[in-house]
């Protein structure tokens, strides 16, 4: 009995076309490399805004921890007898505090954001830049 030819898979298929009109070859790998790289430029930015995330709800949760030491702090003060322009004093000495604190806690969660927001574009733009190069070395070495 007579073998049946082994058929052609559809990428031999389509090469064997493509070469038969002259199109010019493409390099599958090069493609493939490229989407790699641009895959690993987007999990790169996206594990630096994760990173910055934690930081800013380690931040958060310190914040709270502190404010409620402070506030137990001044809830204990309170108890103790004094007159009435000591507890003004304190009072306005905690009302001081806790605004400098908050305006304090404020700048450093604002700082972690911009850091980790500036990182994440940059693994970004770095990528599109070598996106660029790798452009114009296909257009020059096509020429």
């Amino acid at each position: 009995m007579a073998k049946k030819p082994e058929s052609e898979s559809f990428m031999d298929m389509f090469s064997n076309f493509g070469r038969d009109l002259k199109m010019p070859s493409v390099d599958v790998e090069a493609i493939l490399n490229h989407h790699r790289k641009n895959l690993e430029a987007l999990q790169k930015s996206a594990s630096a805004s994760a990173s910055g995330a934690q930081n800013l709800m380690a931040k958060q949760r310190q914040i709270l921890q502190d404010t409620m030491s402070e506030i137990t702090d001044m809830a204990q003060s309170y108890r103790a007898p004094g007159n009435p322009q000591e507890m003004m004093t304190k009072q306005a000495e905690f009302a001081r505090r806790s605004f400098e604190t908050a305006v304090k806690n404020a700048s450093e969660a604002a700082e972690i954001i911009k850091k980790s927001g500036t990182e994440s574009v940059e693994i970004l733009r770095e990528r599109i830049r070598e996106t660029m190069e790798e452009i114009r070395q296909g257009y020059e070495k096509n020429r």
